[in-house]
């Protein structure tokens, strides 16, 4: 699609996807290469030319979309007060840290998007990571791993779902099972659905939500939600989570305390746009990314059959286990190669790599031949 194949200049504009490290090709944190949908930056200009940028509030057009969003897309009629307008997913998951961790433990499941292995620290708590497993060619939880694991300490378990970096999307029965063993154990449940717009066959892998949990389980779940991963707008910096438990959403918003930014008023307006008008765009995105998911995984499978890459149901990252290939460092391959690929000891397990091929395919297909012709001269 021209739309998605037109290459955008990003060097020099304070990207921290194209600027930290200049002297390579970088296709590491999880930010798009794509313009934004034409009816977001509308309601950015329109917002702009008004020319006051003063503290904002929710609107009621950006509440209205919410709860439309909530009731179409995921299934969830939300009261407006279960609705917490929050200033990105990673500042929410570490006040959910705070808010219910005590002096307590996290628990959460390996590879994971990183900051689910940090954030701990902000809470001033202690951290388990379970290892998920490959079942029949599935990744999933380790249930004997996790009852063996838990303590009485366990206070709040992480859940990123559809998962980053594996891109898999967990079923009802496994949410629910989680859920269950969350409310057996006392333990809230943070669920970080960010990438539930990027999932590429809803037929056979629909999303189940935190909040389609039966009534009694949904007492316990907090479900952080945001536009910015599919709509590329992460750098206006907007997330919500929806808190059915009137006790849970007053300790996450205690928690908040002086730490969090104002929201702005365009992150606002950014995200009701998107919701109110992107789905066309959506679409044709979906379409575009599952082109180079299949180019990755064709090529790896052709061109270096000993990695291994997971079927990806979801998100724009493709997680490439090369330990079989015995490389001293991936990562560093990867940088002699001129990329800049993010380091799965960072997810938790070293040996691995994560591509974002949310970029132009052209662009993608010549990274891939740069990564393997390193990898050639290396084995």
């Amino acid at each position: 699609m021209v739309l998605f194949d037109q290459e955008i200049a990003r060097r020099h504009t304070g990207s921290l996807k194209w600027d930290r490290r200049p002297d390579l090709d970088p296709l590491w944190v999880a930010d798009m290469d794509f313009t934004s949908p034409p009816e977001v930056i509308s309601a950015l200009q329109e917002r702009i030319n008004h020319g006051v940028f003063g503290y904002a509030l929710p609107h009621r057009g950006l509440i209205d979309a919410l709860q439309e969003y909530l009731k179409n897309r995921i299934g969830y009629e939300a009261p407006e007060e279960q609705i917490v307008h929050l200033g990105g997913l990673v500042p929410a998951l570490s006040l959910a840290a705070r808010a219910f961790g005590g002096d307590g433990t996290l628990m959460t499941t390996t590879p994971i998007y990183p900051p689910f292995l940090s954030i701990h620290k902000d809470a001033r708590i202690e951290h388990q990571s379970i290892d998920l497993i490959e079942d029949q060619g599935v990744w999933t939880f380790d249930w004997e791993a996790m009852e063996s694991a838990v303590t009485p300490k366990t206070k709040l378990f992480l859940l990123c779902n559809p998962q980053n970096p594996l891109g898999r999307v967990f079923t009802e029965s496994e949410i629910i099972q989680l859920a269950e063993f969350c409310a057996k154990h006392e333990l809230i449940l943070i669920s970080d659905e960010i990438h539930c717009d990027l999932i590429y066959n809803e037929t056979e892998t629909p999303h189940f939500s935190a909040l389609n949990l039966p009534e009694p389980l949904r007492a316990h779940i907090v479900t952080l939600l945001a536009p910015s991963k599919t709509y590329n707008i992460a750098g206006l910096g907007y997330a919500f989570a929806v808190i059915p438990n009137d006790s849970l959403r007053r300790k996450f918003n205690d928690a908040k305390g002086h730490t969090l930014p104002e929201i702005n008023c365009l992150g606002y307006y950014a995200a009701e746009a998107a919701y109110k008008y992107g789905e066309p765009w959506r679409q044709n995105l979906l379409t575009y990314l599952a082109k180079n998911r299949d180019l990755i995984t064709d090529t790896m499978q052709q061109r270096l059959p000993l990695t291994r890459v997971p079927a990806i149901q979801a998100t724009y990252l493709a997680w490439i286990d090369c330990r079989p290939l015995e490389l001293k460092s991936p990562i560093e391959v990867a940088e002699k190669a001129g990329l800049f690929l993010s380091d799965g000891a960072f997810f938790g397990h070293p040996g691995c790599l994560r591509i974002n091929f949310g970029t132009q395919t052209s662009r993608l297909r010549n990274a891939l031949e740069q990564f393997i012709s390193a990898v050639e001269k290396n084995t």
